[in-house]
């Protein structure tokens, strides 16, 4: 499985259109065969940042970064970006989320 971390500071005047801008291209992520989840959280220390969680199938990332929405986004992201994003990007063992051992919610 391919665990992906990326965090994107965008341009004060695109913070509040961040989600509209990516929506399309969430979406089609989604759909595609080797997703496991693409999901979107907002920094709570600034604003501007937004974190998205991504994890494919040992088989999906290749497929999504070839993508003809992910070329899209590539060439839509950046005019609301202040800096180039940061990524942290993993081959890991498992399949998807697995159930914290230190906490039980009974």
């Amino acid at each position: 499985m391919y665990f992906i971390v990326v965090k994107f500071q965008t341009k004060p005047e695109w913070t509040d259109r961040w989600m509209d801008l990516v929506r399309d291209y969430t979406a089609a992520t989604r759909a595609e065969p080797g997703n496991l989840w693409f999901e979107w959280s907002r920094s709570l220390e600034d604003e501007h940042t937004f974190v998205l969680v991504e994890g494919f199938t040992d088989d999906g990332a290749g497929p999504h970064v070839n993508s003809e929405h992910f070329a899209q986004a590539m060439k839509d992201l950046p005019q609301a970006l202040a800096s180039t994003p940061k990524i942290v990007s993993r081959q890991v063992d498992g399949n998807g989320w697995e159930t914290m051992g230190e906490l039980s919610v009974d």
